[in-house]
C-alpha cells in the first residue's frame, strides 16, 4: 500500500513538471535598430571616426533603410562642413519619415547654411504645421527673415517664439531688429526685459551697458557692466567697454591697465588697440600711437574708424601726406561724413592745394549741418585767401549753428573755437552780438579750431557716442555656439539649434567691444 502511494506521488510530481511553462527568448530588436545606442554612444562622445564605421556597417545591414544611422551621418558631415551633402542624407531622413518636424528642421538649417533664406523659410513653415508649438521653429523663422530684411516678419516670429517659450538668443535676435532699424531706445526695451528674465547672463548685461554708453547714461552703463563683471570678471567685452568710459573722462593709466587685461584674452583685437593707441594719443606719446593704430588698422583694414584716427595723429604731428592717405581711406569707406572732409581740407591746405581745400570744405558744409568747427575754419581759409564776402558767409552759417546748440544743449565751446571766431568777427567787422557759454577748461573734451595762418587746426577725434555704435550691435550679436549637439541618456535624436545670423561686415562686425575715440 505505502508502494502504491509513493508511486503515484511520483507520477503526480512528473506530470506537474511537464505541465510547467517553458521560458521563452527575449524578443531581438528589429534589424533597423539594433545598433542605435552605439552610434549615440560614440557621437555623444564624439569619437566621430568610430561612429561613422558603425553607421557604414549598420547602413550595408539595412540597406540605406536605417533613419536614425542617416540623420547621425548628416549631423556629423555638417560639424565637418559639408552642408550639401548633411542637406542631402536630411532630405532622404524627411523622405523615410514625412510626419517627423525634427527632419524638416535639419533640412531647413542646412539650407540657412547655404545662404537660401527664401527656401529654409518654406521648409520651416512646412514643420510649424506638423508641430505648432516648437518655438525653435519661430525663433528660426524670424532669423531667416532678418536676413531677407523684412523686420516686421521677424519681429511677429519672435514675439510668437518668446510666447511659446522664453529664450535669451531670442531676446537677443528682436533687439538687434531694433538695432538695425536704428530704434535704440525700443533695443534697451527689449534687452531690460531679457536682463529681468536672464539676470546673470553676461552678454545682455554687457550689450545693455553698451547702449546705455552709446546714450551717454554713464551710471547705468557703468552699472550693468559692472554687474556683468560681478558674474564673470574675465569678461574681455565688459572689461575693454569699461575701460573706454575711463578713457572718455582722461583716466589714461587706469584704461591701459585695463587694456592690459583684455589683451592677454584677445591679443588681435582691433578695437583693443584702436583704444590702446588712442590712450597714447591723450597722453601725447604720438609715436607709440601710431604704432597702435597701425596694428589695428593691420587687423581690421576696412575699419574707417582706425584711418579717421591715424589720419588725426599725423594731422597732429604735421606729417600732411600721410594724413592724406589715411583720411583719404576713410572718406573711401565713410563717404557721407562731414568731419572727414573738413580733416582732408586741413592736410590739403597745409599741402598747399588751396582749390581741392575748398572743394572738401564744401562738400563738409554741405554734409555737415550741425558742427560750427566746419564753417569756422572754411571761414578762416576764404578768409585768408582774400575772398572776404564768402568768409561772411560762412561766419554767419557758423553763428546760426552756434545759438542752435546752445537752445538745444548745454554744451560748452572750446575757448580756442571761441577765440578764433571773436578774432575773426572781428577781422569781418561782424560777430560782437554773439554770445557764447563758458569755454570748458578740461582739454580733453576740447574741439580744436583755427589757429595762426593755418586754415584750419585738428579737431579731436569722434565721440564714443558716435563710435560706439558698431561696437554696441556687435555685443548684441555675439553668442558663444554651442560646440556640437549634445546626447541625453534616452536615444533621441540630437536637437536642432536655433538659428543665429553670421556676423556681416554691415549689421554686426565680428569684434564685440566699445570702440571711442579721444575726446
Amino acid at each position: 500500500m505505502a508502494e502504491e502511494t509513493l508511486a503515484s506521488r511520483t507520477q503526480f510530481s512528473a506530470s506537474a513538471e511537464s505541465q510547467k511553462p517553458q521560458l521563452k527568448k527575449a524578443p531581438e530588436f528589429p534589424i533597423l535598430e539594433k545598433q542605435n545606442w552605439l552610434i549615440h554612444l560614440h557621437y555623444i562622445r564624439k569619437d566621430y571616426e568610430a561612429c561613422k564605421a558603425v553607421i557604414k556597417e549598420q547602413l550595408q545591414e539595412t540597406q540605406g533603410l536605417c533613419e536614425y544611422a542617416i540623420y547621425v551621418q548628416a549631423l556629423i558631415f555638417r560639424l565637418e562642413g559639408n552642408i550639401q551633402e548633411s542637406l542631402e542624407l536630411f532630405q532622404t531622413c524627411a523622405v523615410l519619415s514625412p510626419q517627423c518636424a525634427d527632419n524638416l528642421k535639419q533640412v531647413a538649417r542646412s539650407l540657412f547654411l547655404l545662404g537660401k533664406h527664401k527656401a529654409a523659410i518654406e521648409v520651416y513653415s512646412e514643420a510649424a504645421k506638423l508641430n505648432q508649438k516648437d518655438w525653435e521653429i519661430c525663433h528660426n523663422l524670424g532669423v531667416c527673415y532678418i536676413y531677407l530684411k523684412q523686420f516686421n516678419k521677424a519681429q511677429d516670429q519672435l514675439h510668437n517664439a518668446l510666447h511659446l517659450n522664453r529664450h535669451d538668443l531670442t531676446y537677443i535676435m528682436l533687439g538687434k531688429i531694433h538695432l538695425l532699424e536704428g530704434d535704440l531706445d525700443k533695443a534697451i526695451e527689449i534687452y531690460k526685459k531679457a536682463v529681468e528674465f536672464s539676470p546673470e547672463n553676461t552678454e545682455l548685461l554687457t550689450t545693455l551697458g553698451l547702449l546705455y554708453l552709446q546714450l551717454g547714461i554713464y551710471q547705468k552703463a557703468f552699472e550693468h557692466l559692472g554687474n556683468a563683471l560681478t558674474y564673470d570678471p574675465t569678461n574681455y567685452k565688459a572689461i575693454l567697454a569699461a575701460g573706454s568710459m575711463m578713457q572718455t573722462h582722461g583716466d589714461f593709466d587706469v584704461a591701459l591697465t585695463k587694456y592690459r587685461v583684455v589683451a592677454c584674452a584677445v591679443p588681435e583685437s582691433p578695437p583693443l588697440w584702436n583704444n590702446i593707441g588712442m590712450c597714447f594719443f591723450g597722453k601725447k606719446k604720438y609715436v607709440a600711437a601710431i604704432s597702435c593704430l597701425k596694428r589695428a588698422n593691420y587687423l581690421a583694414p576696412f575699419d574707417w574708424k582706425i584711418l579717421y584716427n591715424l589720419g588725426l595723429v599725423h594731422l597732429t604731428m604735421q606729417q600732411y601726406a600721410s594724413a592724406f592717405h589715411f583720411l583719404s581711406a576713410a572718406i573711401n569707406f565713410q563717404p557721407k561724413m562731414g568731419e572727414l572732409y573738413m580733416l582732408l581740407a586741413v592736410a590739403l591746405t597745409n599741402l598747399e592745394d588751396i582749390e581741392n581745400a575748398k572743394r572738401a570744405y564744401a562738400e563738409a558744409v554741405r554734409l555737415d549741418k550741425c558742427n560750427p568747427l566746419v564753417n569756422l575754419n572754411y571761414a578762416v581759409l576764404l578768409y585768408n585767401q582774400g575772398e572776404k564776402r564768402a568768409a561772411l558767409t560762412q561766419y554767419q552759417e557758423m553763428e546760426k549753428k552756434v545759438n542752435l546748440l546752445k537752445d538745444s544743449s548745454s554744451l560748452e565751446f572750446d575757448s580756442e573755437m571761441v577765440e578764433m571766431a571773436q578774432k575773426l568777427g572781428a577781422a569781418l567787422q561782424v560777430g560782437e552780438a554773439l554770445v557764447w557759454t563758458k569755454p570748458v577748461k578740461d582739454p580733453k573734451s576740447k574741439h580744436r579750431s583755427s589757429s595762426g595762418s593755418k586754415a584750419a587746426s585738428v579737431p579731436q577725434p569722434l565721440g564714443s557716442n558716435q563710435a560706439l555704435g558698431q561696437a554696441m550691435s556687435s555685443a548684441a550679436a555675439y553668442r558663444k555656439l554651442p560646440s556640437g549637439a549634445g546626447g541625453t541618456s534616452q536615444l533621441t535624436k540630437p536637437p536642432s539649434l536655433p538659428l543665429e545670423p553670421e556676423p556681416t561686415e554691415e549689421a554686426h562686425p565680428t569684434e564685440a567691444s566699445a570702440q571711442i575715440r579721444e575726446k
